[in-house]
């Protein structure tokens, strides 16, 4: 059985580099993607809300909606197709 939180075993994929420190910059909070665009999941470990399981951290999916501020983001997982929802700061066009 596990024991723990979603971030167990995250040391080095929830750590910020020097220069990545300090202030988020507003407009990668408040970037805009439209349905179709590729996007990839990269988590950014100052922000909580919107974010997805770690186990996705460096895949590429694509936009399919939108709900509320979170983005619809489809994956393929070892041949299955799945869906989160992730809020934009943790994705990079």
């Amino acid at each position: 059985m596990r024991m723990g939180t979603k971030q167990r075993k995250t040391r080095n994929k929830l750590s910020v580099t020097i220069r990545e420190r300090g202030k988020i910059p507003l407009s990668r909070y408040f970037q805009e993607f439209q349905e179709g665009d590729k996007v990839n999941l990269k988590l950014h470990p100052n922000v909580q809300f919107g974010r997805f399981y770690p186990r996705f951290h460096g895949l590429t999916g694509t936009i399919s909606g939108k709900k509320g501020s979170c983005y619809r983001v489809t994956i393929s997982d070892q041949g299955k197709e799945k869906f989160l929802y992730v809020h934009p700061i943790h994705l990079n066009k």
